[in-house]
């Protein structure tokens, strides 16, 4: 029987740091710029900053169910062929999607990221 998908520590260490940064800017930009109403205005007003272009990504990204459809995906790759990049992309995806109001695909891949956890390892030659 083969081993478990199971990241090594200095693997986890990263996905930690990658999870941590994905959900700390998701929630800058939701309470810097999307609910601030004064950056808002100024940003649908035609300002051109990066914050205000991060917002406008952001708000595109959240109608089109982008970033939820994305973690959906990598998670699946995940569970068919378990790898530390989908892990990477699920985590970072997932994380703005949960904070930019897009929960449901988002929660659904970090179900499926946990089912994938108990996948066997890919065959090492």
């Amino acid at each position: 029987m083969r081993p478990l998908f199971l990241p090594s520590a200095r693997q986890t260490s990263w996905l930690l740091i990658i999870a941590f940064l994905s959900v700390g800017e998701a929630m800058y930009l939701r309470y810097m710029a999307i609910e601030n109403l004064n950056v808002e205005l100024a940003c649908q007003a035609g300002l051109k900053t990066w914050l205000c272009g991060a917002f406008h990504v952001s708000i595109a990204l959240y109608n089109h169910y982008v970033l939820g459809a994305v973690a959906l995906a990598a998670a699946l790759l995940n569970l068919i062929r378990p790898s530390i990049v989908l892990v990477a992309v699920v985590l970072a995806a997932g994380g703005f999607g949960v904070v930019l109001h897009n929960p449901e695909l988002s929660a659904l891949a970090a179900g499926l990221l946990i089912l994938s956890l108990a996948r066997p390892a890919p065959a090492t030659e």
